[in-house]
């Protein structure tokens, strides 16, 4: 075990690189300048002056370009796209000083490490990380994924634990193979399922906390709102990386389209009872072995609402027919993931999802309250046809590999959304803080 004592020496020796100063970048960058780390960073080389005005302040250098990044850093971290890690891996690799060791901070591991294997020189090491929540949480407690895939040296990998604990994340030890693979089952599908919702209001041209109180009002619709709006108000290729470039997400965005599509056929063909068979099957894989408090009460969310109306005297808030959240539940039931299997490396927003989806199947009688809704009341009729429609889209953008599409489809969508961000951070940082605290 890695003492004080070693970890003080290291940072008067031992110097951290990061090429790519985005968002999780200088999150990184900060963190590890803060805790005492000598830090080297930089971006594209045309940004250089505007970044060295920008952080004078900061405690971390600024450098023109990777090369000088690669140069001089013992322990080299590329936080970029997942879509041109090859690119900027092939135009600094060769420049990585010799000795030192390299990791990479991309969603989806497999071109990451094909492309350190490629353009690294062989004497480098390889332990690459992913940190698995946005630069808007709070790192502290949250699974920091590392992976161990080249470690010629005994010392490169407690090298890269002691640079990574000045995060106070909990590390989780995988392969790159085992992180793709979880990540699709987590990720992919909880990314996909907003997304959708966010392109159906779109669609509809529709801010569906301003409609009344008598729709899309509560607790449920208000992790729904906030949380799409939270994914909408980052930048398009966190997303699409790990959507577009990771095969085993295919599948899972793929099975949450066909499960969209073919339980809002059976709604609207008025099958009830094939629809009731099927959920329950879906609740009794998912969760016929759960016991105990559930990870999300719906009265914990009811104050984290974007809608300053309440509802008037007499006034009743139709039930949803949750189309989402079903269709999330009978996925994994139709592609046989037990989700909470991979909670030791779940993203908050993965945590918050399943959490909905526990409630909603776990109350007693609020399933069935749900499946009559969705068949025998038209209130979220064209709401869920417009859902329906937009999961089938990003599945098609997903499976055809279309990064200049995805690109123009969610940033449509951001723009639609834009004056509404700010306060919808705002209050979603709240919420996502109080259901982190009170989950179990």
């Amino acid at each position: 075990m890695t003492s004080d004592q070693d970890i003080l020496k290291w940072q008067e020796t031992k110097v951290v690189g990061i090429i790519g100063l985005g968002d999780m970048g200088l999150m990184y960058a900060n963190a590890f300048a803060e805790a005492g780390w000598k830090v080297v960073c930089c971006d594209r080389a045309e940004m250089y002056e505007i970044l060295v005005e920008k952080y004078a302040e900061n405690k971390f250098e600024v450098v023109q370009n990777g090369h000088l990044v690669s140069r001089v850093s013992d322990y080299i971290i590329y936080s970029v796209e997942a879509e041109n890690i090859e690119k900027i891996v092939s135009l600094y690799g060769p420049s990585t000083r010799m000795g030192s060791i390299v990791g990479g901070q991309t969603s989806c591991k497999s071109p990451e490490i094909s492309a350190f294997e490629k353009f690294l020189p062989r004497d480098v090491d390889i332990v690459s990380v992913h940190s698995l929540h946005g630069p808007k949480v709070s790192s502290e407690g949250q699974p920091l994924v590392i992976i161990r895939h080249r470690c010629s040296r005994d010392s490169s990998s407690p090298l890269v634990e002691a640079i990574m604990s000045s995060l106070k994340s909990q590390f989780v030890f995988l392969t790159y193979e085992e992180h793709d693979r979880i990540t699709a089952d987590t990720q992919a599908v909880t990314h996909a399922a907003f997304l959708s919702m966010g392109l159906a209001w779109y669609k509809m041209r529709l801010y569906p906390w301003t409609i009344g109180a008598n729709r899309w009002f509560g607790g449920f619709e208000n992790v729904k709102v906030n949380i799409s709006l939270r994914i909408y108000s980052n930048k398009w290729h966190v997303y699409a990386g790990l959507a577009i470039m990771n095969p085993s997400a295919h599948k899972q965005i793929m099975q949450y389209a066909t499960s969209t599509t073919e339980l809002y056929s059976l709604i609207v063909a008025g099958q009830k009872d094939e629809l009731r068979e099927r959920l329950f099957r879906a609740k009794q894989y998912v969760f016929g072995k759960q016991e105990g408090l559930l990870l999300l009460d719906d009265s914990l969310l009811e104050n984290y609402s974007l809608s300053t109306r309440q509802p008037r005297e007499g006034e009743k808030t139709l039930p949803n027919s949750h189309l989402s959240l079903l269709a999330i539940v009978d996925s994994w039931y139709q592609l046989s993931i037990n989700p909470y299997d991979h909670m030791i490396c779940s993203t908050p927003l993965f945590r918050i999802f399943l959490g909905v989806s526990e409630y909603l199947f776990m109350t007693p009688g609020l399933l069935e309250v749900t499946i009559d809704a969705a068949v025998d009341c038209n209130a979220f009729r064209r709401d869920d046809l417009e859902f329906a429609v937009a999961a089938r889209m990003w599945s098609a953008i997903v499976s055809f590999g279309e990064f200049n599409l995805y690109r123009k489809q969610f940033e449509e969508v951001q723009e639609f959304f834009k004056p509404m961000l700010p306060e919808a951070n705002k209050i979603g940082n709240e919420m996502i803080k109080m259901i982190l605290s009170n989950s179990k």
